[in-house]
């Protein structure tokens, strides 16, 4: 079936700028179909590193689901990689409009003829990646276009909750039976656009997936001991809670209908 390797779990700039996570994104592999999202800073060095390595070229599609640069960082390095340095046209890369149109571009021009296509994120946006299905059902609430994904492969479904403030009903979009969170920020703060713990686990309680994993950590949520808060929380819900960290592999094929 498969398996998701985090190449990082940094979120927000002091983390990824100090490095006390990394920020490389994460890589999923089902069956032969091979994506990146979010190649942050680090993310080919990340790739080289793992145990066994990690081959960019076998890449299928690299999804950004936002240029903020702690998700974007590598993104121009990692389509040479994929692409053999231009050489060989082959993937897809996914990316909101604004990542690749107006001001603050992320994606240099020369590259675009790389992949064999780009498609544009959207809101409700229905994808195919060989035998996986991705969609895009809703905008976030976050300072640049923004989208969550919800991936689908023979029976299996994972929701990726990608950078949002939360907003009334965020969580019905994202029943995947494994659900990945970005939880920033330990508690809230008024005008951040970044998940709380406490959003979190509202989302957590009302889904109820198998799986529930906890990544993209600020520094109030690292102060706060991820691996202490995913414990406290599985115990309290009753629900298998677990905190990303740098490297770690989710073997996908126990979650499979």
């Amino acid at each position: 079936m498969g398996k998701i390797k985090f190449l990082g779990t940094a979120g927000a700039r002091m983390v990824m700028i100090k490095q006390l996570r990394s920020s490389g994104g994460i890589w999923l592999n089902l069956d032969d179909t091979n994506i990146l999202i979010d190649p942050g800073p680090g993310c080919l060095v990340r790739c080289v590193k793992s145990r066994p390595k990690l081959d960019p070229a076998k890449l299928d599609a690299i999804v950004l689901t936002h240029k903020h640069l702690d998700h974007s960082g590598d993104i121009n390095v990692m389509i040479e990689a994929m692409t053999d340095g231009g050489f060989k046209k082959r993937g897809i890369l996914f990316a909101p409009e604004d990542a690749l149109k107006g001001e603050d571009t992320v994606i240099f021009k020369y590259l675009r003829n790389f992949p064999e296509k780009i498609e544009v994120l959207q809101e409700k946006g229905n994808y195919k990646i060989k035998d996986v299905y991705l969609t895009t059902p809703v905008r976030h609430k976050h300072g640049v276009e923004t989208y969550g994904l919800n991936i689908d492969f023979k029976g299996l479904s994972i929701s990726f909750i990608t950078d949002s403030r939360y907003f009334e009903g965020l969580e019905r979009f994202y029943q995947g039976r494994i659900v990945i969170i970005n939880v920033v920020r330990f508690k809230p703060r008024e005008g951040v656009d970044h998940l709380s713990l406490e959003d979190a686990e509202r989302i957590i309680s009302l889904n109820r997936p198998d799986l529930s994993i906890l990544t993209h950590f600020g520094m109030t949520m690292l102060r706060a001991k991820p691996w202490e808060i995913a414990k406290n929380l599985e115990e309290k819900l009753k629900l298998k809670v677990i905190a990303a960290n740098d490297g770690m592999e989710i073997n996908l094929d126990t979650y499979k209908k």
